[in-house]
């Protein structure tokens, strides 16, 4: 009886221990898909003294103080709105965004699902050189990061501070995220 106990106790420990490995990341094996929930995520976890008076979604859709999913068949809004590349357009099957409420200048995010994976790589690059090719108004961005986590590219531009503490905050939400660019607008 009491070796049962042990070899019970034995495997409760075994079992409690690999649930702490798990430091609230994707779990192993599943995919991230969802450019809403990446965006959800990773706001909830940024520390409140860097949330700002925010905006997603799009113009018919929009959401206060959070992330909303932007519709993706509006070509000219996602361009105006988040600096999408419209020849890139075909990639994607749905999008999110969030945004500073007073100036998109200030910070700017949208999140998009690549239809194939394999096109996440195209996609970061197009995103940075449509970001990077803007002629700016009303104020002028300090920094672009673009990153893929799965199938999930995302992109920000803006105030450089706030681009750090989201960029960390989607890092530590997302283990196997990857920083694709990081870098000074010019």
């Amino acid at each position: 009886m009491k070796k049962f106990v042990s070899i019970l106790l034995a495997a409760l420990f075994v079992l409690a221990f690999a649930a702490c490995g798990n430091n609230g990341g994707t779990p192993a094996g599943d995919k991230v898909t969802d450019p809403l929930e990446v965006l959800n995520k990773t706001w909830s976890s940024l520390p409140e003294d860097y949330k700002f008076p925010a905006a997603g979604g799009d113009n018919n859709h929009p959401a206060e103080d959070k992330p909303g999913k932007f519709d993706i068949s509006d070509a000219d809004s996602l361009d105006y709105m988040l600096s999408f590349p419209a020849d890139s357009a075909s990639l994607i099957d749905s999008a999110a965004s969030i945004s500073h409420m007073m100036n998109m200048n200030t910070f700017t995010c949208g999140a998009y699902h690549v239809k194939n994976a394999a096109d996440a790589k195209t996609l970061a690059q197009s995103l940075r050189d449509s970001i990077q090719s803007r002629q700016w108004m009303c104020g002028f961005p300090d920094k672009v990061v673009v990153l893929t986590v799965d199938e999930v590219v995302v992109a920000m531009y803006g105030d450089e501070e706030l681009i750090n503490s989201f960029r960390d905050a989607l890092t530590s939400s997302y283990s196997g995220a990857v920083i694709n660019f990081d870098e000074a607008i010019q």
